[in-house]
């Protein structure tokens, strides 16, 4: 799968999840400061990506994770 399409796909997720436009979501979108996700917000995002992906996301990497850009970089490296 592509980095683009990765990033749709998470997008997507942000976007209904968060009540963000698409249009607002870029790369260095920060989950915790932009939209202020506290951590059960978190928790089930990153739950809802390791369900549209098959992956499993490390409690501990889960941790180093705060933007966008960075999540679709995870999910690429653990395809």
């Amino acid at each position: 799968m592509e980095r683009s399409e990765v990033f749709k796909q998470i997008s997507a997720i942000v976007a209904d999840h968060f009540a963000i436009d698409r249009a607002k979501i870029t790369d260095d979108l920060n989950l915790r400061t932009d939209l202020n996700a506290d951590s059960i917000d978190f928790v089930e995002f990153v739950l809802e990506v390791e369900d549209t992906f098959g992956a499993t996301i490390d409690d501990e990497d889960a941790e180093q994770l705060s933007t966008i850009g960075e999540v679709v970089d995870y999910i690429m490296a653990h395809q």
